[in-house]
């Protein structure tokens, strides 16, 4: 039996309406009410009326079975029967990160459509399973980013049950997974939160709106209320992770900042529960204090997101310039993301005109998580694109290859590694007034950019939301098949050297030629070698007993003291005299 309080600092009077009664609740210290003992049972309705006002959901609702603005259902955790208890996840630094949307990963949309789909994630390497965001958003399609009751996974997904079923069968397939939150704002329909108290501050303000409230008076239970939704993800859905979202829009100046307030309280609870549980946040900042240990004035977090690698990349491979890949482009930029993971350390940055950055020496590559795509680099462009979709199939299996060989733990988008042919696009189902101005303002920000307002998809439109479903099929056969062995063989021949588990950047060597547009890099005694370039080149090798693991192109060929590349290929060869070298040549799973 549950009992229901809520936290309502500024009201008179604080009602709970539960089934077809209306019960008066108790004040109680510190802002809060609440209901009588034995008010509750698990599977109930309820909402709260604020001084006589309408009926609210829960600010911390369980589940909201009717939408966002539909009443509250209270949950028994302890009800589900999980089948884990033996699960451990792998630490980051050998992990193989697979980034999810659960509406268009599978045919069905939903949590039990993923399950489906974990054997062939199981197969392709995969360790860590990270979904976008899951809590309860308007309407039944969406990126999620708009979620208003951060505590309820979505209704139209199968609710608390089937989400609690996927993280279970993930477990069950070795798998571990991680949920990206969203702190830095909550959406514009159904966020009630405003009426309940001081979540909200006009000290601070977001692309989104007012910032949540962490600094100001009333910001205490605000802070409690964000610790407490990450610590019941990773406890009674047993998460195993929390990615948050845009952190440099979480504005605090306490002494001791809400991040790593977040990570001390998620560091007492991994104790408590004897699993390893991490944290990971996206940063437009380039401050390595977010990854540094709290004993060293940092926040604690386990990693980040490192876009500076992924612009590198994307510029290089594809050519565009434009927005925030001024100031990348050349083969230098991914040498020193190789090295250093932040490209902009202190440098002046061209797309921000200013000086930008801070050194990461000292830390590890394990706390830097690195792509060649993620939803938002898909799906912030106007049509959705993915990489596959931009470049030849020679420079795509050079950029996955610098990605899965990187340092840094790799992060795949759902699709990619079967040059999935679908977009991923904007999509929502919001009421009709917002929607229309969703629409309206996702043009204007294009039209901005260059692109024909006219053909920009409507996010409003559900066939914009059918057309970002992953076709499976292409998995099977064509290129799909033929690009889904590269990305095995590449997971495989990273687990298969030592030296390809080694996070220390400080032992990552590079070559670069800019005129002649190729790359290489060494780790250990495996060497990859790029060619950029529409003409064969010859690179020089450091190998001198050289064996070739993997090439995209069947007429590479190894000399004495260099390896022969044609036009957009890449080649990875490593040391024969190394005994690991031997075995991956006899072993022929990974062809």
């Amino acid at each position: 039996m549950k009992r229901l309080r809520v936290w309502a600092p500024e009201a008179r009077r604080v009602e709970v309406h539960l089934d077809s009664r209306t019960l008066d609740m108790a004040p109680e210290e510190g802002g809060w009410w609440a209901a009588p003992h034995d008010a509750a049972q698990p599977g109930a309705d309820y909402s709260f009326l604020i001084d006589g006002g309408d009926p609210l959901p829960d600010p911390r609702s369980p589940w909201q079975p009717y939408g966002v603005h539909g009443p509250s259902r209270i949950v028994d955790h302890a009800a589900f029967r999980w089948t884990d208890s033996n699960f451990q996840a792998r630490p980051l630094a050998s992990a193989v990160v697979y980034e999810l949307h659960t509406g268009t990963f599978s045919p069905e949309g939903t949590f039990e459509g993923a399950i489906a789909r974990l054997d062939h994630l199981a197969r392709l390497g995969v360790t860590h399973v990270e979904l976008m965001p899951v809590c309860e958003f308007p309407g039944r399609r969406g990126w999620g980013y708009d979620g208003v009751d951060l505590f309820a996974p979505h209704h139209a997904y199968g609710g608390p049950a089937g989400l609690k079923r996927l993280v279970d069968a993930c477990h069950a397939r070795g798998l571990a997974v991680l949920l990206d939150v969203v702190y830095n704002h909550l959406g514009p329909s159904g966020n009630y939160l405003a009426r309940y108290g001081p979540y909200f501050t006009a000290k601070h303000h977001t692309p989104w709106g007012e910032a949540l409230n962490l600094d100001s008076p009333g910001s205490d239970e605000v802070r409690r209320f964000l610790c407490d939704n990450a610590k019941m993800w990773l406890r009674d859905y047993h998460f195993d992770g929390l990615r948050l979202d845009a952190i440099h829009s979480l504005f605090d100046q306490s002494a001791v900042h809400f991040l790593e307030q977040l990570s001390a309280e998620i560091e007492e609870l991994s104790a408590q529960l004897g699993r390893h549980l991490v944290l990971i946040a996206e940063s437009d900042l380039n401050d390595p204090r977010l990854v540094r240990p709290r004993e060293c004035g940092g926040y604690g977090f386990d990693a980040q997101w490192s876009d500076d690698f992924h612009h590198a990349l994307h510029a290089a491979l594809t050519g565009e310039r434009n927005g925030y890949y001024r100031g990348f482009g050349t083969l230098g930029a991914i040498a020193k993301a190789l090295r250093h993971a932040y490209v902009y350390d202190g440098q002046y940055a061209p797309h921000r005109k200013r000086r930008f950055g801070r050194s990461t020496a000292g830390l590890p590559a394990s706390r830097f998580l690195a792509y060649l795509q993620n939803h938002d680099q898909v799906g912030n462009r106007a049509h959705g694109e993915r990489i596959a979709h931009l470049v030849s199939d020679g420079r795509l299996r050079a950029g996955v290859a610098l990605l899965l060989l990187s340092p840094f733990p790799p992060m795949l988008f759902q699709g990619e590694e079967f040059a999935a042919s679908t977009p991923f696009q904007f999509f929502t189902e919001h009421e009709e007034e917002l929607g229309r101005a969703v629409t309206r303002g996702r043009k204007r920000e294009f039209a901005a950019f260059g692109w024909d307002e006219a053909s920009i998809p409507d996010p409003q439109d559900p066939a914009t939301f059918e057309r970002s479903k992953l076709r499976w099929e292409e998995a099977e056969s064509g290129r799909g098949a033929s690009l889904l062995a590269w990305y095995r063989s590449l997971i495989r021949l990273r687990r298969a050297f030592p030296s390809l588990s080694d996070a220390r950047m400080g032992r990552v060597r590079t070559l670069v030629d800019e005129q002649r547009q190729w790359l290489r890099f060494e780790r250990g005694p495996v060497a990859v070698a790029c060619n950029f370039s529409r003409q064969v080149h010859r690179i020089p090798l450091d190998i001198s007993e050289a064996a070739l693991l993997l090439a995209s192109d069947p007429q590479v060929r190894i000399g004495s003291k260099e390896i022969e590349i044609p036009a957009e290929a890449v080649a990875i060869v490593a040391d024969r005299r190394e005994t690991e070298t031997e075995a991956w040549l006899r072993d022929e799973d990974h062809r």
